[in-house]
């Protein structure tokens, strides 16, 4: 295997944002890979589907031991996730993904996804006090279907952009969750994006739009980064991270849509 050490040093940088925050995995591997690398919309997409997979199963590693994943709700998120999953993966297999329309169809999609993780980072606390009185008093019933609802919109989101499990997924547990610390929510997010992106990467992989060179020069770098990451989750104030996350997405969304 040829290892490109810029792509090396990218999946350091991504999965040591992943590791600390949950946010950044494809919200900003996949525009990376397409606007600075030149990379194929479709193949950008499916590579770092099974990039984030192999890197949040580190992840989800690391604050399984700490003790961060409360896995009854990534129960609930799957089990909306991995079979809309698979139904988007069926219609997506039926579409010419090189043609210029589908290349357009994705890069609009997903500059669409990274402005509405945008305002899910800028907006979060918001719409955390807002409606976290309201969820309190929720059935049980009814915020568990609402869990599988969002998992299901997540996976739709995820199989054509690569985006969405990071800051989506956060603010929507912090809302439905709001008894839940944060570092609990970011670990159940992580957990939950390894069935989700395991899922989308292989029915990519069976499309055909898979780089595993590229795939495993990412890998050297972004294991040991999510680690990393892993480890520092509780020492950068989340005021800090948030606002910069923000303004490069919409930065990069802006980019793709215009």
């Amino acid at each position: 295997m040829t290892v490109d050490l810029p792509f090396v040093v990218s999946g350091f940088g991504v999965g040591f944002l992943v590791g600390m925050t949950g946010v950044g995995g494809g919200s900003l591997m996949t525009p990376l890979l397409i606007l600075m690398f030149g990379v194929h919309p479709a193949t950008a997409v499916g590579t770092d589907l099974l990039f984030a997979a192999s890197t949040k199963v580190a992840g989800s590693a690391v604050h399984g031991a700490n003790r961060n994943i409360v896995w009854r709700v990534v129960g609930l998120l799957a089990t909306g996730s991995v079979p809309a999953t698979a139904l988007t993966l069926i219609v997506l297999s039926r579409v010419p993904l090189n043609q210029p329309g589908a290349v357009s169809a994705i890069n609009s999609i997903l500059g669409i996804a990274l402005l509405l993780t945008g305002c899910a980072l800028i907006f979060r606390r918001w719409l955390v006090q807002r409606y976290a009185e309201r969820v309190r008093r929720m059935k049980p019933a009814r915020r568990d279907l609402l869990t599988v609802l969002m998992g299901a919109i997540l996976g739709v989101l995820v199989s054509v952009s690569s985006v969405g499990a990071g800051a989506i997924g956060v603010t929507a547990l912090l809302l439905l969750y709001p008894e839940q610390p944060t570092v609990r929510i970011v670990g159940s997010d992580i957990a939950h994006a390894v069935p989700l992106t395991l899922a989308a990467g292989f029915g990519h992989w069976l499309i055909g739009s898979i780089d595993f060179a590229l795939l495993g020069s990412l890998l050297l770098g972004s294991v040991p980064g999510v680690i990393a990451g892993s480890f520092g989750v509780n020492r950068v104030p989340d005021a800090v991270l948030r606002p910069i996350f923000a303004v490069t997405l919409f930065l990069v969304g802006g980019r793709l849509l215009f």
